[in-house]
């Protein structure tokens, strides 16, 4: 009971807070998508093309056009992060 109790109260001041939570998970989750796209940028230019995606980030892979709009033939890790914010 107790157990439940202090779940019940960490979930209101969570509820409380979400837009603080957001902008936490926001903030890790942009970090980890730049390390992965450090990694996969193998000629460290900053634009991942669709052939460095493809074995590295599988799902940019798939969505490539979608997030390169201006069909430049890269995709930067700012407009990765705010695909992955929608």
């Amino acid at each position: 009971m107790y157990f439940v109790k202090n779940i019940l109260i960490l979930a209101t001041c969570a509820l409380s807070a979400l837009p603080l939570n957001v902008s936490a998970d926001e903030a890790s989750r942009n970090k980890e998508i730049a390390e992965r796209f450090a990694k996969c940028d193998t000629n460290r230019d900053g634009k991942l093309t669709m052939n460095e995606a493809k074995g590295c980030m599988p799902r940019i892979y798939d969505h490539f056009s979608s997030i390169d709009t201006a069909n430049k033939g890269y995709v930067t890790v700012a407009q990765i992060q705010t695909m992955a914010s929608r």
